[in-house]
C-alpha cells in the first residue's frame, strides 16, 4: 500500500509542457491519449490505490481529529489526546480571544490560531 503522505503529483496532461493548460487535474479523455492508456513515463492518474488507510481518513495532517468550536461549551467536549479544535470563522475577535485563553488553560490544541498582530 502507498504511504498517504507520499502521493505523486497528479498533474493534468500537458501541464508540464504548456503554461496555459494549468496544473489542476482533469481526466484524460483523448482517443489515442498515452496518459489515459497509462503508458509508462506519461504521468500518474489518481486511482483507489492511492487512498489513505481507514484510520487516517479525515484526520488533520497533525494527526488529530478536527472539532469545530463555536462557543466555550464546545471546548469541554474535546478529548485532548485525539482531538483538536478549529474555531468557527463566524466567531468575532472578543469571543475568539476568550476561547483561546480557555483552550490554553485546558491544554487543547487549536488548529487555526490567529497571527500575533490580529489579536
Amino acid at each position: 500500500m502507498v504511504n498517504p503522505r507520499n502521493k505523486p503529483e497528479f498533474l493534468r496532461h500537458g501541464a508540464r509542457a504548456l503554461k496555459k493548460v494549468g496544473k489542476k487535474w482533469r481526466k484524460p479523455r483523448g482517443l489515442h491519449g498515452k496518459m489515459r492508456i497509462e503508458k509508462k513515463g506519461k504521468g500518474f492518474m489518481p486511482t483507489a490505490g492511492y487512498g489513505a488507510p481507514k484510520e487516517l481518513r479525515g484526520l488533520h495532517p497533525s494527526g488529530f481529529k478536527e472539532v469545530l468550536i463555536q462557543n466555550l461549551d464546545d471546548l469541554k467536549k474535546i478529548d485532548r489526546e485525539k482531538e483538536a479544535g478549529r474555531i468557527s470563522r463566524s466567531i468575532g475577535k472578543k469571543k475568539r480571544k476568550i476561547i483561546l485563553e480557555r483552550a490554553k488553560e485546558l491544554n487543547i490544541k487549536i488548529l487555526n490560531p490567529p497571527s500575533t498582530n490580529t489579536i
